[in-house]
């Protein structure tokens, strides 16, 4: 296992566990972090068959007001390979959202992660998108940006766009009872 994949988990997992801890993982979104699921897809825009320009992966994380972290694995292809599998990475991806208006806010990514196997095996990313979110638990996004990937003796990047649905884990609020002594 290489040394930057092992400082990824080593600084990831316990950012993620201690802000789990702190925010009761399941709180609304006024009140500490929100623990999150989204898959994405996205699609390089050079060339290539379907399968090739192709990269969908998983992040689990945590949420605040405007700032998320989470923990991404995904495929940088689905074309086949030569040889062994080069395509699964490990990320750790921040996210900042830098405007809001309404439902719809401007989002902020850069990610640093691993590529299993490969020569370019570095991966930076750098992308923004405009995320639509219509209730508490849902939010939809589409995404532009460039995945940077760097080895020992090259250095490549691909542009991508893509979507993605969040499903925030909330707890489910009580509901008042309407009487004589409360509104």
């Amino acid at each position: 296992m290489s040394k930057l994949l092992s400082l990824i988990i080593v600084f990831a997992f316990p950012i993620l566990l201690v802000a789990q801890k702190d925010s009761n993982i399941t709180q609304s979104p006024d009140s500490g972090a929100q623990f999150y699921i989204s898959p994405f897809f996205g699609f390089y825009t050079g060339n290539g068959t379907f399968a090739q320009r192709a990269t969908p992966d998983i992040e689990l994380g945590l949420q605040w007001q405007v700032f998320s972290v989470g923990l991404d694995l995904g495929k940088t292809s689905l074309g086949q390979g030569f040889g062994g599998d080069t395509t699964t990475y490990l990320e750790i991806r921040p996210n900042l959202n830098i405007f809001q208006q309404g439902n719809f806010t401007n989002t902020l990514t850069i990610g640093l992660g691993y590529v299993f196997g490969a020569k370019q095996n570095i991966m930076t990313e750098f992308t923004t998108g405009i995320e639509y979110t219509p209730s508490e638990k849902l939010s939809y996004n589409i995404f532009f940006g460039t995945y940077y990937f760097s080895g020992v003796e090259s250095a490549s990047s691909n542009n991508f766009f893509g979507a993605s649905i969040m499903y925030y884990f909330l707890k489910n609020k009580p509901k008042l009872q309407k009487g004589l002594f409360n509104n």
